[in-house]
């Protein structure tokens, strides 16, 4: 009986869990890398970068938590933003234009991603909410809405509100766009939209449709397969698998369109933000901060699919190489890649070489 047992978590574990090498194994991958791409105007500076894309004619999209906080009061309401600021340069770095200057919703960049009709998503998670731009700047929608007040605790009280509205279960969320400081936004081919839910109080991914109507939610808080401690990235592949960076977890889950958990990869540090590639043959990159300011460790992992990891590359610091809390990645290419850092307030654009095959 013992030794079945013990066959059956056997069994489990290749099922449920990718055991990848240890770090000591795992080949280096050579890369180019430059920090000075953008060409801002002389009034214009980047705070920490939180999100980066690339549309389809290569031009950048930069999301970035700069700007100057402006809060009015309205009745017993306080209304903030411009906290952050979205830029968009030419594929040579040089700036195009700022779009949604002063719009509410930016307050604290978290992300920025491109849609495959070059629509231009922001996910904002101070404001709670998700703005969807046409490629010519214009809002087209919008998901969430900014909290009517900002409950502060203090001490340890027990009769403290939640912070999500309507949850069902503890970190699971209500149903909707109610986010609790929200962190990505990714989308499948019939243009679902799914949102990673879990800065705050809720630990959800949520989908909807293309037209923002709320199919689906799935996760609560706790460390089980389906379950996040901080869902902080979220990418998809060409088939609608659904990657999520569980950074608490130390894990990427991966999941099918309807939320159904498929496997786990494990031993890719602490993976912060995600990217799944443009091309036949689609690869994850997984951004690693190994200590709160991501100065102590740092790389990125390239994986197959499957989570066989084909190598690394970066290490922590503040020279050019060197990486500082990467929050986000663009992959349009398998090869070129954009990296925005927080700690180092910079856009990196990677070039990988051939490297040894695994």
């Amino acid at each position: 009986m013992l030794r079945a047992l013990r066959y059956a978590a056997i069994v489990v574990s290749l099922l449920f869990t990718v055991r990848l090498e240890s770090q000591d194994a795992i080949p280096e991958i050579p890369f180019e890398a430059s920090a000075d791409i953008l060409k801002l105007p002389a009034d214009i500076y980047l705070g920490e970068v939180a999100g980066v894309a690339t549309n389809s004619k290569g031009q950048l999209l930069v999301y970035t938590r700069t700007g100057n906080p402006t809060v009015g009061l309205g009745n017993s309401r306080l209304f903030t933003h411009g906290g952050s600021r979205l830029f968009q340069f030419d594929r040579n770095g040089s700036f195009v234009r700022e779009i949604g200057q002063g719009i509410y919703a930016f307050l604290v960049a978290h992300a920025v991603r491109v849609d495959s009709q070059d629509n231009i998503w922001i996910v904002d998670e101070a404001s709670n909410q998700v703005v969807k731009f046409s490629p010519d700047g214009r809002v087209l929608m919008v998901l969430g809405r900014k909290p009517e007040a900002v409950t502060i605790q203090v001490g340890s009280s027990s009769n403290a509100p939640a912070a999500g509205r309507g949850s069902a279960a503890p970190g699971a969320g209500g149903a909707g766009d109610q986010f609790v400081r929200p962190s990505d936004v990714a989308f499948d081919a019939e243009g679902n939209i799914f949102v990673a839910d879990g800065h705050g109080a809720n630990a959800r991914i949520a989908k909807f449709d293309r037209n923002g109507r709320f199919l689906l939610s799935w996760g609560a808080r706790g460390s089980e397969p389906g379950q996040f401690n901080t869902p902080h990235s979220i990418a998809t592949d060409a088939r609608g698998n659904v990657y999520v960076a569980d950074s608490g977890n130390k894990r990427i889950q991966v999941f099918d369109g309807h939320g159904t958990f498929k496997s786990q990869v494990t031993n890719v540090g602490v993976p912060t933000a995600i990217c799944v590639s443009g091309g036949s043959h689609q690869y994850l990159y997984s951004s690693h901060a190994g200590d709160p300011s991501g100065m102590d460790d740092a790389a990125i992992y390239k994986l197959e699919l499957d989570g066989k990891v084909i190598g690394r590359f970066g290490k922590a610091g503040k020279l050019v190489k060197e990486f500082g809390l990467v929050n986000a990645i663009d992959c349009r290419t398998e090869n070129d890649l954009y990296i925005g850092e927080l700690t180092n307030w910079r856009v990196q654009k990677l070039t990988l070489r051939p490297g040894p095959s695994r």
